[in-house]
């Protein structure tokens, strides 16, 4: 029979993972909203690039506020004061789509983004720290898989709503139904707000119960400043590819439609989502750091397709990878902080400000697709992955010492 302590772990945990539920579907709608703006007001590939870099600028900006937030009054009113800040993005969309403004649009999806990242900093330790640390990668990895779930059902909702009138309605008709579907998303975040106000939460500060000078400081610790690394460069390279993701299906000579692209999308965000199931299961019989390994080395392999490549093979292999991509995130970030202990927070707060490289890649993405063509945009994303390989090599080696001198 469960007792009240494990009930009480068990709702919390369904609250948390709701947290990433809705950011998951946050950043399935921005890849739609890409390709809305640039039929609604004509706008380029790299000026619609403009919003990734404003979403993911705003996790630079909220990370460390967020981190000192937490530390002074605890991850559960972190998770609210993160989603206040959601529901106001939300709603200020309104007045930014009646004004027809891409700039306005920008700022508002910018505070959006501030609550997002705000949920992140708080939810991704909090997540990590309920239960037995040694599951910890599990655990996060499950969590995500719902995070997966909400960037399936983004761009169905996207796909649905935002291209429901055609290329030939009036824009403001267009965007008409992108503010319908954001009032309903701030409905939903206000609900859940209240109902994490109103729920007890285990406190998880004796999970770090150290003194604050106590272990290597953070810069000295290789797994940890190897992982702040990769985990910029994996964001950067998973948002740069789910922003020109559409662009590339239409080019590549199927004669796929807007609609029909973001339909592809969603395909490939199942697949995201599933490879986090699949990758919650395989860390209990593989190594974290060798699963991120293959994974990574994948992904390198679908990159060469993608770029050298056109047409139906070109476009299974890049939907094919956001499957290995899945596992990249929460793994990296539960080994990065793992045996951090009391700098656990201010480890996650860095770590949440590495989520900033996705500003990075779709300007430049953009940039190189407007100029040169979108297949060779995705050379810019290989390098990344090239990157995450070694770290995990890295961590492999690590293992594999500690292992060693565990048995002498």
């Amino acid at each position: 029979m469960m007792n009240r302590d494990d009930a009480l772990l068990k709702k919390t945990i369904i609250l948390v993972t709701c947290t990433f539920f809705l950011w998951g579907m946050s950043y399935g709608l921005l890849d739609v909203l890409n390709k809305h703006f640039q039929q609604a007001m004509q706008l380029s590939k790299a000026d619609s690039g403009w919003l990734q870099t404003a979403y993911f600028l705003a996790y630079f900006v909220i990370a460390i506020p967020a981190a000192l937030f937490n530390e002074r009054f605890g991850y559960k009113r972190g998770l609210i004061a993160g989603l206040c800040f959601f529901a106001a993005g939300a709603l200020l969309f309104i007045p930014s789509l009646l004004n027809a403004s891409f700039l306005a649009f920008v700022l508002s999806l910018f505070v959006l983004a501030c609550g997002s990242g705000f949920l992140e900093t708080t939810a991704n330790p909090y997540i990590s720290l309920l239960g037995d640390e040694n599951r910890s990668e599990r655990r996060l990895n499950m969590a995500q898989a719902f995070c997966g779930l909400g960037t399936v059902v983004g761009p169905l909702i996207g796909g649905a709503f935002f291209f429901k009138l055609g290329n030939s309605a009036p824009s403001g008709a267009q965007h008409d139904m992108v503010m319908q579907v954001y009032v309903w998303i701030a409905a939903f975040v206000a609900l859940l707000a209240l109902a994490i106000a109103r729920t007890p939460m285990p406190d998880v500060g004796r999970y770090e119960a150290i003194d604050r000078e106590e272990g290597r400081p953070l810069i000295r610790n290789g797994r940890f400043v190897f992982g702040v690394l990769a985990q910029f460069l994996y964001v950067a390279a998973q948002v740069g590819i789910g922003a020109f993701f559409i662009n590339y299906a239409m080019e590549s000579g199927m004669r796929l439609n807007a609609q029909s692209a973001a339909w592809l999308l969603s395909l490939a965000m199942m697949l995201f989502m599933a490879g986090r199931f699949v990758g919650t299961f395989a860390i209990g019989r593989l190594s974290a750091g060798r699963l991120l390994m293959l994974f990574a080395f994948a992904d390198i392999l679908l990159s060469l397709v993608v770029v050298a490549m056109g047409g139906a093979i070109a476009v299974g292999a890049l939907t094919l990878m956001f499957f290995f991509m899945s596992i990249m995130f929460p793994t990296i970030f539960s080994l990065a902080i793992k045996g951090l202990e009391r700098q656990t927070k201010r480890a996650s707060s860095i770590l949440a400000m590495s989520v900033s490289g996705g500003a990075v890649y779709p300007y430049l993405m953009g940039y190189v697709s407007d100029h040169y063509g979108t297949s060779l945009a995705y050379a810019i994303p290989l390098a990344s992955f090239i990157v995450i390989f070694l770290y995990s090599v890295y961590l492999e080696k690590e293992r594999t010492a500690q292992v060693v001198v565990g048995s002498i």
